[in-house]
């Protein structure tokens, strides 16, 4: 068995990505390992892993080989704690398990579904000191900084045993996420609660939709800054967003979305406007 050490070349100035690929004697490729190093300064404890390796080549010594690999290069770069994702009761689990990681946060999925008829989300009582805005792909200008301001309200989100850290959001790092997903071709939609007073974001909700608008969309971020919350903001915004897919969208089948947990009332929100849970996934942690 030979392990190979690779960079991909998808760096950002956000953070970077190493690849390790295993192959056997004869040269055959049978998994790879990745590390992802968020280079933010709030995260900079931190790395992501992600193993692979072909059901034919299991239990033969490739995937330890991979994780000894990535433990060693986490350490020499100075990270704290390596983070993975596995479904529970799979074999991925049992292999985190047998190397150290233990279940560090459980994360409920939940759909909901767009072919049965559904609430007029323009019916919803709002609130007199905010109004929603919404936006395809690229936040406004004139919007964002109040955005990027925003996006602190992911900071204290619940997130079991892992410790996250923090993201530092500017304008340039907005522009780069919505430009990602334009690349993939899929669609970037976001509703915003703006405060009336002062024109500034108190709320966003995000919602990326595939390519050809067909099978499930997918929630990314839903946050409320702390000093707004309260005041059903999160359930206004996302039943805009479930109406403006429905609008444009006629042949998206669903909307996906998962939370924490420990995260009561977001999943309080998601099953009032009628997602319904489909499974749990797992992210488990190793400490160095």
């Amino acid at each position: 068995m030979r392990i190979t050490a690779l960079t991909d070349p998808a760096q950002t100035s956000y953070g970077r990505r190493l690849v390790w690929l295993a192959a056997d004697g004869e040269g055959n490729p049978v998994g790879t390992a990745s590390l992802r190093l968020p280079t933010d300064p709030g995260q900079d404890h931190l790395a992501e892993l992600a193993v692979r390796v072909h059901p034919a080549e299991r239990r033969r010594g490739a995937g330890s080989r991979l994780v000894d690999s990535v433990l060693t290069t986490a350490r020499a770069e100075g990270r704290r704690a390596v983070v993975a994702p596995a479904d529970g009761g799979t074999a991925g689990e049992a292999f985190l398990l047998a190397h150290g990681f233990h279940r560090a946060l459980t994360l409920r999925h939940a759909r909901l579904d767009l072919t049965t008829a559904g609430e007029d989300a323009a019916a919803e009582a709002g609130h007199p000191d905010y109004r929603l805005v919404s936006w395809d792909g690229t936040v406004p200008d004139a919007l964002a900084a109040s955005y990027a301001t925003a996006r602190r309200a992911m900071d204290d989100m619940p997130t079991g045993e892992v410790d996250y850290g923090t993201m530092t959001w500017d304008v340039e790092r907005l522009r780069t996420v919505a430009r990602a997903v334009a690349e993939r071709g899929e669609h970037l939609h976001t509703v915003a609660a703006v405060r009336v007073a002062d024109g500034s974001i108190a709320g966003f909700t995000e919602l990326v939709v595939p390519a050809d608008g067909l099978g499930d969309g997918q929630h990314y971020g839903t946050a409320v800054l702390p000093t707004h919350r309260g005041r059903g903001l999160a359930r206004r915004m996302k039943a805009e967003a479930i109406r403006g897919a429905r609008v444009r969208y006629p042949g998206l089948a669903g909307l996906l979305t998962d939370t924490a947990e420990d995260n009561s009332p977001m999943r309080s929100v998601n099953e009032s406007l009628g997602y319904r849970p489909t499974h749990e996934s797992h992210q488990y942690q190793r400490v160095l």
